[in-house]
């Protein structure tokens, strides 16, 4: 912790908006209420328009017109919108950054969200934790490019194996974007339970207690980094992490989720 302590000295901390303060404060409290986030994203005009072309829009998946946030939330649920409202103030916290790829940062952000989820509710939650763990996981390589910009540059190197990020931070840093995430989650207030599974994405198993969402976060990581809609790229998940999750290989394949359905920019 001491070598993340000093490269957090080295960055300026994003300041997220109060409304996003406000949502993360919603996160571990079990009364909070659909009239309440209601409220909260309804103090940003700017966003609220945003999430109401998105509930209007095809992936949102609903099947009518959608006419307020409270239209929304009754359709789709607190959490999703709760969620998409969270991703969509961190896409406007983080500038562009020379030298990256904004455009496929954000889509294969989505689209780890999208997959976390997909395998959370293969184990039977709803997957919102998952949703928005998977979604943060690659903000700690947004600050890597305030604190050491020449280790970013080799970072962002081409090609993009899955894991290679990983690796790559892991040598050049001695830690791993998802453990920088993991800080910067414990410093906006996050649950614990979000904060633990960013900070051992990277190795799940090497965490005691296992953390089933840090796998699943570790899992959905692979995937998004792998942008294929073959299910057979399953095989290739390493296999420690599928069993310590009790994932049905059998269902994966079967239900396998096309990449592209996740991976809109938020």
């Amino acid at each position: 912790m001491s070598d993340l302590s000093a490269f957090f000295q080295n960055v300026k901390l994003p300041v997220i908006s109060e409304v996003a303060h406000s949502l993360i404060k919603t996160l571990d409290d079990e009364d909070a209420s659909a009239k309440l986030i209601s409220s909260i994203i309804a103090r940003d005009p700017a966003l609220t328009a945003k999430l109401m072309r998105l509930a209007n829009s095809a992936r949102f998946g609903v099947s009518r017109g959608v006419n307020s946030l409270d239209d929304a939330i009754a359709m789709t649920g607190m959490s999703h919108v709760r969620t998409l409202a969270l991703a969509a103030c961190f896409a406007e916290t983080f500038p562009d950054l020379p030298g990256l790829d904004s455009d496929e940062f954000w889509k294969s952000s989505m689209a780890c969200a999208g997959y976390a989820k997909w395998l959370s509710s293969s184990l039977g939650s709803d997957g919102q934790d998952a949703w928005l763990a998977g979604m943060m996981v690659r903000l700690g390589e947004l600050l890597i490019y305030q604190a050491e910009p020449t280790a970013f540059a080799e970072i962002e190197q081409q090609p993009h194996l899955p894991g290679g990020r990983w690796e790559r931070e892991q040598r050049l840093l001695g830690f791993c974007e998802g453990e920088i995430t993991a800080e910067l989650g414990r410093r906006w207030n996050f649950p614990e339970t979000i904060v633990r599974a960013l900070e051992c994405s990277s190795d799940p198993m090497a965490a005691h207690p296992f953390s089933k969402l840090g796998g699943i976060i570790h899992l959905a990581s692979l995937l998004a980094d792998t942008p294929s809609d073959d299910p057979e790229i399953l095989d290739s998940l390493p296999q420690d992490i599928v069993t310590a999750l009790q994932l049905n290989h059998e269902w994966m394949k079967a239900k396998f989720p096309s990449h592209s359905s996740f991976s809109a920019a938020p």
